[in-house]
């Protein structure tokens, strides 16, 4: 029997009548730690403090948030544990419609209105399914991913009745694990028997890892005609279609997105930079007028979202509001540690629309000259720092921006984005320069890292690759070479648990930024061997 008593909630509810009702229907059931949220912003700062087993969120939590929204936020930032149970309260009959088509669905809805009896019962149900799987969440949060989908595989013969989930769970940690051939295999078996939305969603995400963009194209295409709130669907369709170079399509794709789902920020931000890209400064204006309006009052917030709207305000010629909003930026961001730089990038832009190149110029220097100023900075925004540097005559400091550009790229397109912008300056050849010295860097360093561990010197390796990879921490390359001795210095000099650590969230970084790599899966393979060999989380 699960003993209720045990169990902590968060009662995540605007209004405050619902929320006392919600909370006697809990205590009803045995639950009687329970604390309240009123807004999703509170929500998320409470689970940042604290762990729950149980989120009752209320479906409509205002200002412009919804519950949908707000789990997605808390998981994709990793705020909450696989074990927390999510459950939605909502009087929306179209919410089925909604989650069906999820790529992060609630671990249960409720439709109101409700009953304590019902909500014993549904609660009940969803700790009796999440105990079957707490083995499985075990292994995925200390990093056992190969353990983790052999449970699985075993749980859908023993727990029949979730059979399908843990099905789906497996494909999702193949998919993680950049094994998009196996998850491909699982999710066509799973179609073969129910045409689940989430399973043809997935299925296209595995051609997307396979660059087998049209076929992806072709599914998600089909997935959106036959259920127009599927908008995980329509994002992973304008993915798809910026990845085969078609920007206007995907632009147009998350614009009828948005239209579904208007709220989500960091969709309206990617709708906002495809709006530039493709040259509609004033939509993208608009949008991203919006995104720093909502901005401002999340948790996620971003200075670079003023940058990217002082960007669009620029490409129409409106310098004066441009200058309003880095006002604003400074008014409103104070605190954070970017605001400066993107103040300071911001009013260089200014200058080089202006024409003031001294001006401009002396705000790069300076923004050039703070330590590690530039590395806050996201790849797209140093782009516009190289730009303004060569826009006011800072050949060398613009070339130094590109060469942190391409040493941090993490696959080839980000390199061929970057040699694109020396070409649209007018600097093609130092583009091929450049992209040239990076790949002799990364060759030299990796085979210096060879030669060492082959000599048997598995220290110098390893310092010689870490300190490879602070020089350049967001080249893929640079980061599975790192992995890579680390586990030789473990294998060979025996169990260190903080190499561990920095292998595993190396090859995190690495599994992210590129995971179709094909190196990835027995890169993996060889981190949870020597887990194996040394009895660690066994």
């Amino acid at each position: 029997m699960i003993d209720l008593d045990t169990i902590s909630a968060l009662i995540v509810e605007a209004n405050p009548n619902m929320r006392t009702q919600l909370r006697n229907m809990l205590n009803m059931s045995g639950i009687t730690k329970v604390q309240f949220a009123v807004s999703a912003g509170v929500a998320v700062r409470k689970l940042r403090d604290g762990r729950f087993d149980l989120i009752l969120c209320e479906y409509h939590i205002g200002d412009g948030q919804d519950g949908q929204h707000l789990l997605e936020d808390l998981r994709h930032n990793a705020i909450i544990p696989l074990a927390t149970l999510f459950i939605m309260v909502t009087g929306e009959r179209q919410y089925e419609r909604v989650v069906s088509a999820a790529e992060l669905a609630p671990n249960d809805y409720i439709l109101k209105p409700l009953a304590a009896d019902t909500l014993h019962e549904r609660i009940l149900r969803a700790l009796e399914k999440r105990d079957a799987f707490i083995p499985a969440y075990k292994l995925i949060e200390v990093g056992n991913v190969p353990d983790a989908i052999t449970y699985c595989a075993d749980a859908e013969t023993r727990f029949s009745q979730w059979a399908l989930d843990f099905l789906r769970l497996r494909a999702e940690l193949h998919v993680a694990s950049g094994q998009a051939d196996t998850a491909q295999q699982l999710y066509e078996r799973i179609l073969e028997t129910r045409s689940v939305p989430w399973a043809r969603l997935g299925l296209a995400k595995t051609l997307y890892m396979q660059k087998r963009y049209d076929e992806a194209t072709d599914m998600l295409q089909a997935l959106v005609s036959e259920n127009d709130l599927f908008v995980d669907a329509y994002d992973w369709l304008a993915r798809t279609r910026e990845a085969a170079g078609h920007l206007e399509s995907a632009r147009s794709i998350l614009a009828t997105a948005t239209a579904r789902s208007p709220h989500r920020i960091g969709r309206l931000r990617r709708l906002g930079e495809l709006s530039i890209e493709t040259g509609d400064h004033e939509g993208a204006e608009k949008i991203l007028s919006e995104v720093v309006r909502k901005g401002k009052y999340s948790d996620f917030r971003d200075p670079e979202d003023h940058v990217r709207l002082l960007q669009a305000q620029l490409g129409k010629g409106d310098t004066a509001q441009a200058e309003a909003t880095i006002r604003d930026l400074e008014r409103s961001m104070a605190g954070i540690d970017k605001t400066r730089h993107c103040s300071t990038l911001s009013s260089a832009l200014v200058h080089v629309k202006k024409g003031d190149t001294q001006k401009a110029g002396e705000a790069l220097k300076s923004l050039l000259a703070e330590q590690g100023a530039a590395h806050l900075l996201s790849p797209k925004l140093k782009g516009e720092l190289a730009r303004a540097c060569f826009a006011s005559q800072l050949d060398d400091h613009g070339a130094e921006v590109v060469l942190d550009i391409m040493r941090n790229a993490p696959d080839e397109r980000a390199v061929e984005k970057a040699k694109a912008m020396l070409k649209d300056v007018g600097k093609e050849a130092l583009g091929e320069q450049l992209a040239g010295q990076i790949d002799g860097e990364v060759k030299d360093l990796v085979a210096d890292g060879a030669r060492k561990a082959q000599s048997g010197d598995f220290d110098g390796a390893v310092q010689l690759m870490l300190s490879a990879v602070r020089r350049m921490p967001g080249n893929t390359h640079v980061l599975f070479n790192a992995t890579l001795a680390l586990l030789k210095h473990i294998e060979h000099c025996g169990w260190n648990e903080r190499f561990a650590e920095q292998a595993r969230n190396m090859m995190e970084r690495a599994r992210a930024q590129d995971p179709g790599n094909s190196r990835l899966p027995a890169l993996t393979a060889y981190y949870y061997n020597l887990l194996k060999k040394y009895g660690i989380h066994s």
